[in-house]
């Protein structure tokens, strides 16, 4: 699918007001959203606004390859703006590539029935600043602020690698398949449950989803059988593990069947387990250890589940507390072909991140790294944008400490990949992070203040840079 625009950005007018001459909130949100993706694109998104009295696009919204909502109080009032969200889905739809493509921004906390229908079972990206203690949301007055890292911009990761696997899917750029193998994020199915877990289900999703899995059912499902059946069976061919969660109530039954979503789901799991190898498919099941309101139906569904898993080698089925089960997924999901290659370094491989404009400036790091004995990773510059980005992330993955270079490049290039290494323990990583630091070799005034305690921070000029990695091979070890 060939789009002109990469990015639509619609919006309510108040919430982009100027405050105090600043530009508006989703005008500053556009211009981070546009660093992102430049970085991980490798060139310019066209990324276009559009307020509910804008006339500019397309009416019909043909010519947008993703949507991006900022929710808000005032945009689900909005008229125009829901118009332009229906106007949307009606291209999408025709176009039959619909799936994937829509995301919503929280600016505010909205709550899901407050929301326009059309967005509430998609997965939010909450943006605003939130006081923990009184409860109190305010707009960042420093984008660069501690308070920002931690709720915004990694939030701001997570929606640019989203809408990045979007964009490759629609131009034809990567198969979901290829898309998944760059991020080496599995694709999860975990189950509906039964009214009594659906809070420990949620829990556990939004754990999921933090460590940059793919979490499915991604929708409400239908509420009758035939529709419910087709759903899950197609997002469970696309999930290479299965998570299912079984308490004592029985479920919910859809019509035209006397059979639970419970029971439903864990069939068709089965059903593809007898149909693939073990090392594409894979099932964890937990059953509450406590079950004395489990009705009969229930118990006869929990007898017959333990006999049939048993018998198949591609299931295991556990009865233990649920945080132990918890922990039982976490070291299911760091299970890994790179994992003899993650052990191999001995915490000896250093990831120097640099840019191509200083590659020749970082040949001496590179040599004085190897000559204390560690395994130097570099960037890739070369080859295909996906294969380059491969190598990125295989490096996130793989290094025990991480020197970034700055010399020619920018400060905003610094924040990008000092925010790559701070994704990286969700990326796939099983082992620690040793140490990680920045190495600027300028004259040039460096700004980095929302990063300290973060990453060290060491400001040299050319000739103090070995000096300098000196110092930090010896806080690596220590």
């Amino acid at each position: 699918m060939k789009s002109d625009i990469d990015v639509l950005i619609i919006f309510s007018d108040k919430d982009n007001e100027e405050h105090q001459g600043n530009a508006g909130w989703v005008s500053q949100f556009r211009r981070f959203l546009e660093l992102m993706l430049t970085q991980i694109l490798g060139g310019k998104p066209n990324i276009l606004l559009k307020s509910e009295f804008d006339s500019l696009t397309s009416p019909n919204m043909d010519n947008a390859a993703s949507l991006v909502c900022i929710i808000s109080e005032d945009f689900a009032r909005s008229g125009r703006c829901l118009d332009n969200l229906e106007a949307f889905y009606q291209a999408a739809e025709k176009s039959g590539k619909n799936r994937g493509r829509v995301f919503k921004v929280f600016k505010t906390p909205l709550a899901t029935m407050e929301q326009p229908p059309r967005l509430r079972d998609l997965i939010g990206y909450e943006m605003y600043q939130l006081d923990t203690e009184t409860g109190e949301v305010r707009d960042y007055e420093n984008y660069f602020s501690l308070e920002a890292e931690k709720q915004y911009w990694m939030k701001m990761v997570d929606l640019a690698y989203d809408i990045f696997e979007t964009l490759m899917n629609l131009k034809g750029k990567g198969s979901r398949q290829e898309v998944r193998n760059i991020f080496k994020r599995k694709i999860i199915y975990l189950a509906e449950t039964g009214h009594d877990l659906s809070v420990q289900r949620n829990i556990i999703k939004r754990e999921l989803q933090r460590h940059g899995y793919i979490v499915l059912p991604n929708q409400t499902l239908p509420a009758n059988y035939a529709d419910f059946e087709k759903v899950v069976r197609r997002d469970m061919e696309e999930a290479n593990l299965s998570i299912h969660l079984i308490g004592s109530a029985y479920g919910e039954i859809p019509d035209g069947t006397d059979r639970s979503i419970v029971d439903i789901q864990h069939q068709l799991a089965a059903e593809k387990s007898n149909r693939v190898d073990k090392s594409i498919f894979t099932r964890l099941i937990w059953i509450s250890p406590t079950l004395s309101n489990a009705s009969e139906k229930q118990n006869a569904f929990i007898d017959n589940l333990k006999r049939d898993s048993e018998a198949q080698e591609s299931a295991e089925v556990l009865q233990t507390p649920l945080e132990d089960f918890k922990n039982i997924i976490r070291e299911e999901l760091l299970e890994s072909p790179d994992k003899k290659m993650l052990d191999e370094t001995g915490g000896r491989s250093i990831y120097l991140v640099h840019d191509r404009i200083d590659a020749d400036t970082v040949k001496p790091i590179i040599t004085e790294l190897e000559n204390h004995g560690y395994r130097v990773l570099t960037p890739a510059f070369e080859g295909e944008l996906m294969e380059v980005r491969q190598q990125h992330i295989n490096n996130l993955r793989t290094f025990d400490s991480a020197i970034i270079f700055k010399g020619k490049v920018n400060d905003q290039w610094v924040r990008m990949k000092v925010l790559d290494l701070l994704k990286a323990p969700g990326i796939g990583r099983n082992k620690p992070i040793k140490g990680k630091a920045v190495l600027a070799a300028t004259d040039n005034e460096l700004n980095l203040d929302a990063f300290k305690g973060s990453i060290q921070i060491l400001k040299t000029d050319s000739n103090g840079a070995l000096q300098a990695v000196k110092k930090l091979l010896e806080e690596f070890n220590n």
